[in-house]
């Protein structure tokens, strides 16, 4: 026999609640058959608060009466998946196409800026500071700037320490020995590819113009989460931040299509790169 009490059912009226919420403060969109999704996201603010079920937190951002909640609502329910080096086509693309061409044209100035869009913890935005480290760029004026909508995971990707699992994932074991020292039972990124990184909250759908210019963008597995309008709108202003001929690297289950004005599609190795027009 167990003690644990049984999960109150969403009601249909809050579940819209919480849909038109997280749509209307962030743009995800999320489906009807995400009830899952919300008791298992929601549950640490119900015990925050000392909430008996997600019904009494609708309760609440009904009433307006927690804006703090609200917001710990939309963060809870977006997705911060990423690890070291993800998609490594991507990062073999940079490391012999586009750091080769970029220091070429860069060598009077010596002068690079990158943009990890969906940064999360900060593991993509590192992988590149390490790539760029490894290819003699350490006396260049190297900027990357990681944002992201939850300010939750920002603040790890700004500490910069990861547990085993995550460094496990992705990481070469050359690179963590190079880059890391323990750190109790974590590891702690050294100091010189933190400091190649800082780390902002941003929301996707504002205006980004006042970012730019950046040589490459990665806005990676992040689109599939908004509707059509909203994906092309984030898009147009991805574009309005990148150098003419600069890239925008997309997750493999998304693509540019609908804007091509602004994007050609390329192929470089094995991955797929978007060169803006």
């Amino acid at each position: 026999m167990t003690n644990q009490m049984p999960i109150a059912e969403i009601h249909s009226a809050n579940y819209r609640l919480l849909q038109e919420h997280v749509y209307s403060q962030s743009g995800i969109v999320l489906g009807e058959d995400k009830h899952y999704l919300f008791e298992a996201r929601l549950a640490p603010i119900l015990r925050q608060f000392s909430l008996g079920s997600i019904n009494d937190l609708c309760a609440l951002l009904r009433a307006a009466c927690e804006t703090d909640m609200g917001r710990q609502v939309v963060e809870a329910m977006t997705t911060n998946e990423t690890y070291f080096f993800r998609d490594p086509a991507h990062y073999d693309a940079i490391r012999t196409v586009l750091l080769p061409r970029l220091k070429e044209e860069r060598r009077n100035t010596k002068k690079l800026r990158f943009w990890s869009a969906a940064a999360s913890t900060g593991q993509e935005a590192y992988s590149l500071a390490m790539l760029l480290l490894g290819d003699g760029l350490s006396d260049w004026n190297v900027q990357i700037l990681g944002t992201d909508f939850s300010s939750q995971v920002l603040e790890r990707a700004r500490a910069g320490k990861y547990q085993q699992i995550e460094v496990n994932r992705g990481l070469p074991a050359a690179l963590l020995v190079k880059h890391f020292r323990r750190s109790g039972v974590d590891w702690q990124l050294s100091e010189p590819v933190c400091r190649m990184a800082r780390f902002e909250t941003i929301d996707l759908r504002k205006s980004m113009r006042a970012l730019g210019p950046f040589d490459l963008v990665f806005c990676r597995n992040v689109m599939i989460y908004f509707d059509a309008e909203t994906k092309r709108n984030i898009l147009r202003e991805v574009h309005r931040t990148l150098f003419r001929g600069g890239w925008l690297l997309l997750g493999g289950a998304e693509s540019a299509f609908g804007i091509e004005e602004c994007f050609e599609r390329q192929t470089v190795g094995s991955a797929t790169v978007y060169v803006a027009r």
